[in-house]
């Protein structure tokens, strides 16, 4: 099993891994992006040939409109592939440029950067910050008027008729009790006025009894995660003290800094076991790599439209076998890389390193290590070669390494003599 990751080194690697994980994301949203649209503008084209197909509805448009739907079909099919083939690209390129990607950057971890500060999200519960609306004045209604029903006119109206008394006796009695009633109605709105403004007030009094609540816990939270971020920065300083001072476990953290800082592709998992000796000063490490049946075995997409399907081309056994001892070969080249580089304060000048893969052993089906390459290189002699432009496995010839002739099929070095073999 690889050694668990220190506070900061794990702090180090969440940090590379994210901004990883957004360039990638990146990348696949432009992809599908552009596919959408493509998409988008061949199913708007077919739906306008359909439609005119089927607006003129002959046998022979009939079947050009399938002749054309069938077109449109291949060209999205086609379209997948190119996707297909361009995230194979990407992969097979960030396999391919392992070691040339950390020589473009400065393995050094200034270790100031790794303070933190909190930060606080907004507060949640913003709707309890606005106060309660305030009641509005009831209107009162309208007071009723009355209208005095008009009589007959002439002679007859110089005696008032028996109709005429009974329809005025009848709109007075109508217009008393509508009048009686929209004095109640006025005479009820002060009490109206003050149960709605009990109500607002108990609705106010709640709400800020919740907001008082809410705030205190929101505030909890943030203090919860300044003092977080104070422990972290102590933490820090003491361990930036510790590293100045040259103590064995801070040394350790920051070989674990480094190697956490250090992210490989998606398809290709490495992981790290490390001890540092002060008394030689030499770092033992070993690379565990991936197996090799983890890794992509596509060569090309290709979409084959006799039998409207797409099929992957696989890689050769050659290619399967060459691409993995490249990667071996770089991971081993880059891990010394970038210990060497970052080690500003020469605390490591020899490294003891390994590249193995973990397994399962055929024969009991237990756990085992694979080793692929053993070598041993000194600071000044390593930092002396120019990584631009030379070929893995003959610089790890040079150094003297033990290199396995075949890493694909799991076919380990010899580790009798050690790694120290010049």
């Amino acid at each position: 099993m690889a050694r668990r990751r220190g506070f900061f080194a794990e702090l180090q690697y969440q940090n590379q891994l994210a901004a990883k994980q957004r360039a990638q994301a990146e990348r696949v949203q432009a992809r599908a992006h552009a596919a959408a649209v493509r998409q988008a503008e061949q199913a708007q084209r077919q739906a306008e040939r359909a439609s005119l197909a089927a607006a003129r509805a002959s046998a022979a448009e009939q079947k050009a409109a399938e002749r054309e739907a069938k077109r449109l079909h291949d060209e999205a099919c086609l379209a997948e592939v190119d996707s297909l083939n361009t995230e194979l690209a990407e992969i097979a390129d960030e396999l391919d440029s392992i070691l040339s990607a950390t020589l473009t950057v400065d393995d050094f971890v200034d270790l100031q950067h790794l303070r933190v500060s909190a930060t606080h999200p907004p507060f949640a519960r913003a709707d309890l910050e606005v106060p309660t609306p305030a009641v509005e004045p009831i209107p009162a209604p309208s007071e009723p008027v009355f209208v005095e029903p008009e009589g007959p006119g002439g002679l007859r109206g110089l005696f008032a008729s028996k109709q005429h008394l009974e329809a005025v006796a009848q709109a007075r009695a109508t217009f008393d009790a509508a009048h009686g009633q929209w004095q109640a109605e006025v005479a009820a709105i002060p009490i109206r006025e003050l149960e709605q403004t009990q109500q607002r007030n108990a609705a106010e009094q709640q709400r800020l009894r919740d907001l008082e609540a809410t705030r205190a816990a929101y505030h909890g939270e943030c203090r919860a995660r300044d003092a977080e971020a104070v422990e972290a920065n102590e933490k820090l300083d003491a361990f930036i003290f510790r590293f100045a001072s040259s103590e064995h476990a801070a040394i350790q953290e920051y070989v674990g800094i480094v190697l956490s800082n250090s992210v490989y592709p998606d398809r290709l998992s490495v992981e790290h076991d490390y001890e540092f000796d002060p008394s030689t000063s030499e770092l033992t490490l070993t690379a565990l790599l991936a197996p090799p049946d983890q890794l992509p075995t596509e060569k090309v997409y290709r979409y084959v439209k006799a039998r409207d399907e797409i099929t992957a081309t696989p890689l050769s056994k050659k290619a399967l076998k060459d691409r993995y001892a490249g990667i071996v070969h770089q991971v081993a080249l880059r891990t010394l890389h970038e210990i060497f580089e970052a080690d500003r304060a020469k605390h490591v000048q020899t490294i003891a390193l390994q590249v193995a893969a973990e397994t399962t052993d055929p024969a009991t089906g237990l756990q085992c290590r694979i080793a692929f390459v053993a070598v041993a290189a000194e600071r000044d002699s390593f930092m002396a070669i120019n990584l631009h432009g030379i070929v893995p496995l003959a610089t790890l010839e040079h150094l003297g390494a033990a290199i396995s002739k075949n890493p694909f099929e799991l076919v380990g070095i010899d580790e009798a003599p050690g790694v120290r073999r010049r």
